[in-house]
């Protein structure tokens, strides 16, 4: 699929840049005049995923949270949501709805959310060497680019 805009960011996985991280990528993404259902969805799925990466991979320390975001030909946004923390052992157990790795109070709810609400995830992990979450939506309106 043809790119027609991108932006990337990096944040320390500071729970404060969670909000910044969804707000950054719903203002990118009104280039292609979401409904707001759709922006909610873009910004529950982003905030889920940021998360996790506060949470989980990176637990008592900060590390750096890689996020890009494309928007590709027939109205469709990609974005990417990587760490370089501790990575995930079992995906699939990972992905089980009301499945986490903290107990607690933690729901284990974040990838059903992010499913429910793109219309495709994909998420790759390396036992040390961190997650990478790759999310895409296809946006209803139709989009011109104008460049």
């Amino acid at each position: 699929m043809q790119v027609n805009n991108k932006f990337s960011m990096t944040l320390l996985s500071r729970s404060s840049n969670e909000s910044f991280a969804r707000s950054c990528i719903a203002a990118f993404a009104a280039q292609l005049d979401p409904t707001l259902e759709e922006i909610n969805d873009i910004k529950t799925a982003v905030s889920e995923a940021v998360t996790n990466c506060i949470v989980h991979a990176y637990r008592e320390e900060l590390g750096n949270i890689y996020i890009t975001a494309e928007l590709l030909e027939n109205n469709v946004i990609k974005i990417k949501i990587r760490d370089k923390g501790c990575g995930i052992e079992n995906i699939e157990k990972a992905m089980e709805p009301l499945y986490t790795s903290l107990g607690g109070e933690r729901a284990g709810l974040g990838f059903a959310v992010m499913q429910s609400f793109m219309d495709n995830i994909k998420v790759t992990s390396k036992v040390g060497k961190g997650t990478c979450i790759t999310m895409q939506k296809k946006i209803s309106r139709r989009f011109s680019f104008n460049g």
